[in-house]
Parts: structure tokens; C-alpha cells; sequence
């Protein structure tokens, strides 16, 4: 499996905290148009939780986690819905395992992307370089949201 590095994470994180306003939007644009079933799903995920403080966050964080694939050359097919159905309740079932036992290996063996998965656990645990802190809830709900996508996309890498 082609694992994304902390490397590549670093290089994610800089291209995109360094775009202005309108080139994060084309970055947006660019992985909106190759991922357009999962940006809906992670869309429809934030109208679930109703929860507006996700809003920019889960944009933020799509452009951030599509870059990372992107930058570590990966090639992803589109995710489909039918790769969202399947996905879907064998996360949910994943994620109450990991909340039932604390076991950070449920997650990655689930999710098979350890560098990604220990970043974001990190991410949104942690308050920002400003001290800034997520909300216990907001946090969790980004977390879930954003693993899935790391998921869904993983699961999509070509075997070529």
C-alpha cells in the first residue's frame, strides 16, 4: 500500500496555508471537479451534524487531505457511490469499536494510512499555533468526517 509521509503532509500543509483567498478557491475547484461524490458525501456529513463551525473547517480540510494524495503522486480514481455505500457502515461500525476500546490500532488498520491518521488525531486534539481550541464536539465531528474522506480515497488509489 503507498503510504502518504509526514513529509508530504508538511508540503500539503504549506501549499495550502500559503494560498490567498482565490487560489485556494481554484485548489477547491480543482479537487472538487476530480471528487465531486466526495465532496457531496462530506457536504451531506455536515448538514447531518448541523454543526456551521464545520463549514470552512470541512473545506479547509478537503483541499488539505486531496492535496496530500496529491502530492505524494498518488493516482485516485473518483471516488464512486458505490464505493460510499460500502464505506459507510463499516466505518460507523469501525468508529464505535475505537470509541468502545481507546484503540488507536482499530483505526489504522482501518483506515491504513498511519501518518495521516496520527496527524489528524493530533490536529484536532491540540490547540492551533494562537492557542485557538476546536470544540469538543466540532473536533470530534471533524475528526470522524476527515478520517472518512482519508478512507474513502485510500480505498480509491489505483493498484497500477
Amino acid at each position: 500500500m503507498h503510504h502518504i509521509t509526514q513529509e508530504t503532509i508538511r508540503k500539503a500543509i504549506v501549499t495550502i496555508d500559503n494560498l490567498n483567498d482565490e487560489d485556494l478557491e481554484k485548489v477547491f475547484k480543482k479537487f472538487r471537479d476530480k471528487q465531486p461524490n466526495l465532496l457531496k458525501y462530506v457536504e451531506d456529513a455536515h448538514q447531518a451534524y448541523g454543526n456551521e463551525q464545520l463549514e470552512y473547517l470541512l473545506f479547509y480540510y478537503f483541499c488539505l487531505i486531496c492535496q496530500c494524495f496529491d502530492h505524494q503522486k498518488l493516482n485516485i480514481s473518483c471516488v464512486s457511490e458505490k464505493d460510499i455505500n460500502e464505506h459507510h457502515f463499516q466505518y460507523i461500525e469501525m468508529m464505535e469499536e475505537y470509541v468502545e476500546k481507546e484503540d488507536e490500532e482499530i483505526i489504522d488498520s482501518y483506515i491504513d494510512q498511519p501518518e495521516l491518521t496520527k496527524f489528524l488525531l493530533i490536529e484536532f486534539s491540540e490547540p492551533d499555533d494562537d492557542g485557538t481550541t476546536l470544540s469538543e464536539d466540532t473536533a470530534t465531528q471533524l475528526f470522524r468526517i476527515c478520517l472518512s474522506m482519508v478512507a474513502l480515497l485510500n480505498r480509491c488509489i489505483s493498484k497500477e
